[in-house]
């Protein structure tokens, strides 16, 4: 494992000779570096080395780092409680984890009252396991639906989904590409407040697998930073 720079280097290398493989710009999928556990000075090393986007896990970590990381777009990519939003709504720039209306009701209540517009993610969970969070693909266009209907300071700008963990990314193919699919329906769905344009799937694990089956957005933490240490909140 190299450093932090050229392990960013190794993956933007990798997301572009995918992307080309099966005839998409690189640009067109964007790197966000998940920084659960990580210190501020290593969240700063990533960021000079080009990382616009970090995504974290825990409101508590974004409150912890937030003055401490140079500035950056930051992404809740973690389950979000709604008696939480009120900590991150002034900081964020996208939250992937939308999986209730409640919670979507809550945000947009927060952001509301700041005055702005919410870009959020609907969290789908394809293959139903119950170790995760977000809704059936069944549910996915009537939550959509709701949210529009209900929450006028959120905009929705697409879908994230976390597969299921293969030793061969090969064996979740068919998860990604459900979720892409979803993706396409409902991005054809015109509403001044749907304006699709991320497709989060992918970590470290299985990115190449799901950028190959369209994904726009890829959640990598430890092919960047190494094995994480979680004895320490910032470790």
């Amino acid at each position: 494992m190299g450093n932090i720079k050229e392990n960013i280097a190794d993956i933007n290398e990798q997301k572009a000779n995918i992307a080309k493989k099966v005839g998409r710009n690189p640009e067109d999928v964007l790197l966000v570096a998940v920084t659960k556990t990580r210190t501020a000075e290593a969240i700063n090393e990533a960021i000079d080395a080009g990382i616009t986007d970090i995504g974290e896990n825990k409101v508590q970590e974004i409150q912890d780092k937030y003055d401490m990381v140079k500035p950056v777009h930051w992404h809740m990519i973690g389950h979000l409680q709604t008696n939480k939003v009120k900590y991150i709504i002034d900081k964020v720039s996208l939250i992937h984890s939308v999986d209730s209306l409640h919670l979507a009701e809550e945000i947009d209540r927060r952001a509301e009252a700041i005055g702005r517009t919410m870009d959020i993610l609907i969290q789908v969970n394809a293959a139903m396991e119950e170790s995760k969070f977000g809704i059936s693909t069944e549910e996915t266009g009537r939550m959509i639906e709701a949210v529009l209907s209900n929450c006028k300071n959120i905009r929705v700008r697409g879908l994230m989904s976390i597969a299921p963990y293969a030793e061969d990314p090969e064996d979740i193919r068919g998860y990604f590409r459900e979720v892409k699919e979803l993706y396409e329906k409902y991005a054809a769905f015109k509403h001044e407040r749907s304006d699709f344009k991320y497709l989060s799937m992918g970590m470290s694990n299985d990115f190449e697998v799901a950028i190959e089956e369209g994904s726009s957005l890829i959640r990598v933490g430890t092919a960047i930073f190494g094995e994480r240490n979680y004895h320490s909140i910032n470790g």
